[in-house]
């Protein structure tokens, strides 16, 4: 008998992609067979073909709304209009039960395609408001889901619930012993990680190695620095180990580390948080995106979550000092972690989506 089909997609940047990795396991176990559209060269290709080589990649033609003048902003409507032509073809072919779409630009002609095939289309929204992608996808939607309350404001609201956060189970898993073993720590140090986001920050990078030998008195660091930014002139520094990205590895590296410095993304922090690693959260500035992490950031110091520092100030703040207050504010953070709200399951999330198929 043939099984059921859902189909995911989502893609562009890896927190697009962290929940329908920790989904998939568990559609495949509830019987069915998942399949995914994302795009070309997009990060997804890559995470979900390295975790789940069983699961069928669709790769279509998309494009991208920018906020600089590109000429590529002359011929990606033309791309999603390709894509859009290539996942109605993929949708017919494999007529699937349901189609959840986790967001960026790849998902927007998945959406449209789902909705003209009239099969159920589930979006998820993890940021504060909607980005763009989101925007265009929602009204193509059967039903929406949120991770934060006040998000409700800005869909309909006879199609959303507030669902919380997703997390991946595998980041319960991690080893603190393998971990430390992973970077030749002895443990006598508090552990750090910092990371700035699936592509990297430059200005990240450069504030944690203009201060590395201060932080590193207090610190033992792990650093995942983004693809092409390692400094080779610091790899034999026995307090400090650099990564352009880690996979398998990230839940006992996660495990060593007490506390965290990050970007702003909701899928980071909703996971750190999980994890109750105290946070000191950069956000992406206004200028470089719509504003979606600053939101996420001061939702979270408000409810006394996390420290935060502007990225705009970063070159003016010793991000040492930063770090060592954040140490100071261990119990504190630690105490507020413990009391909130629990995320939602992979099997819980699950459930919730297929109550939408077919």
């Amino acid at each position: 008998m043939k099984r059921p089909i859902v189909l995911l997609t989502g893609g562009g940047t890896a927190g697009h992609v962290s929940v329908n990795e920790a989904l998939i396991p568990v559609f495949q176990e509830r019987g069915y067979e998942v399949h995914y559209i994302g795009s070309h060269d997009g990060i997804e290709k890559e995470l979900i073909g390295n975790r789940f080589p069983e699961v069928t990649y669709h790769a279509i033609q998309s494009g991208k709304l920018r906020r600089y003048f590109s000429m590529k902003n002359f011929t990606d409507p033309f791309r999603v209009g390709v894509g859009l032509l290539q996942a109605k073809s993929i949708i017919r072919k494999l007529k699937p039960e349901l189609i959840f779409s986790k967001g960026g630009f790849v998902s927007v002609p998945v959406a449209l395609a789902g909705q003209l095939s009239k099969v159920p289309v589930v979006v998820h929204e993890s940021d504060v408001t909607p980005g763009l992608a989101n925007k265009l996808a929602v009204p193509f939607a059967t039903h929406v889901f949120t991770v934060f309350e006040k998000t409700l404001n800005y869909v309909p609201e006879v199609k959303a619930t507030c669902s919380g956060a997703v997390i991946r189970p595998e980041l319960f898993t991690g080893n603190q012993e393998k971990g430390l073993s992973y970077v030749g720590f002895n443990g006598k140090k508090p552990v750090i990680m910092i990371m700035g986001g699936s592509q990297g920050s430059k200005l990240v990078n450069d504030a944690v190695r203009k201060e590395l030998k201060t932080i590193t008195e207090v610190f033992d660091v792990i650093h995942l620095c983004g693809k092409g930014h390692l400094d080779e002139t610091l790899s034999s520094h026995a307090s400090y180990k650099q990564f352009e990205y880690v996979t398998t590895e990230l839940p006992d590296l996660l495990a060593a580390a007490d506390f965290a410095v990050s970007r702003a993304g909701s899928n980071a922090i909703f996971e750190l948080l999980a994890l109750e690693k105290p946070m000191l959260l950069i956000p992406l500035s206004a200028a470089q995106s719509r504003g979606d992490q600053i939101l996420n950031a001061n939702f979270f110091k408000s409810l006394g979550l996390a420290n935060v520092i502007e990225e705009e100030s970063l070159e003016q703040t010793s991000l040492a000092s930063e770090v060592l207050q954040l140490k100071k504010d261990e119990l504190t953070l630690r105490g507020q972690m413990a009391a909130n709200e629990k995320p939602k399951t992979p099997e819980e999330m699950v459930s919730l989506i297929l109550s939408f198929q077919k």
